[in-house]
């Protein structure tokens, strides 16, 4: 980890997202038809709620008791209950795939970029995109150095790209992705 991120707003949600993968990995899964300040607060909710945020406990509760924890006011998510599930299906993964370390995926072995990003891909909720903004997270903020990684990240590994949460590191840069993203949605409307 190269410092601390700065994408919630919340010092205390920042810091788990600086010093947990877990934490970074829910983040990243949550990151849809929500806020982003939204998406990378909730494994502070979960870990708050749960009394910490471990991926062998998340994969073993129970999927209702679970479910309802996600729900409880402020919700992890706009859709706590199906986000409640895919949380619990990518730590089933970590726990099966990974040895309950969500950092293997990015450190096990070695990996190049190309292979972190195959990786992410395999997780449930990870597509191709998702997958390539997590790659430049984890290059522009995590520390993460495997060879090609910019390349693997595509348009969001360029450096001042400004395209996705990778770029975030204070309020300026996060006013810098969000006038980015309306510009390239507006550019697709277009063409």
């Amino acid at each position: 980890m190269t410092g601390t991120l700065h994408i919630t707003g919340d010092a205390a949600a920042d810091a788990l997202l600086s010093s947990d993968p877990l934490a970074l990995l829910i983040g990243m899964l949550l990151d849809q038809q929500v806020a982003m300040e939204t998406a990378f607060s909730g494994p502070e909710k979960i870990r708050d709620r749960m009394g910490g945020l471990d991926a062998a406990t998340i994969a073993a509760a129970d999927p209702d008791a679970f479910a309802k924890l996600c729900s409880t006011p402020p919700a992890v998510h706009r859709y706590p209950g199906s986000m409640a599930g895919r949380i619990q299906a990518v730590c089933r993964a970590i726990v099966d795939d990974w040895g309950g370390q969500a950092s293997a995926i990015w450190t096990q072995g070695d990996p190049d970029g190309r292979e972190v990003f195959k990786r992410l891909k395999a997780l449930p909720g990870f597509g191709d995109q998702k997958a390539r903004i997590f790659v430049a997270l984890l290059g522009k903020q995590y520390g993460f150095d495997g060879a090609g990684w910019r390349e693997a990240a595509g348009a969001y590994g360029e450096p001042g790209s400004h395209r996705s949460v990778a770029d975030i590191v204070d309020e300026a840069s996060l006013a810098r992705v969000r006038e980015t993203k309306k510009a390239l949605k507006a550019a697709a409307k277009q063409g």
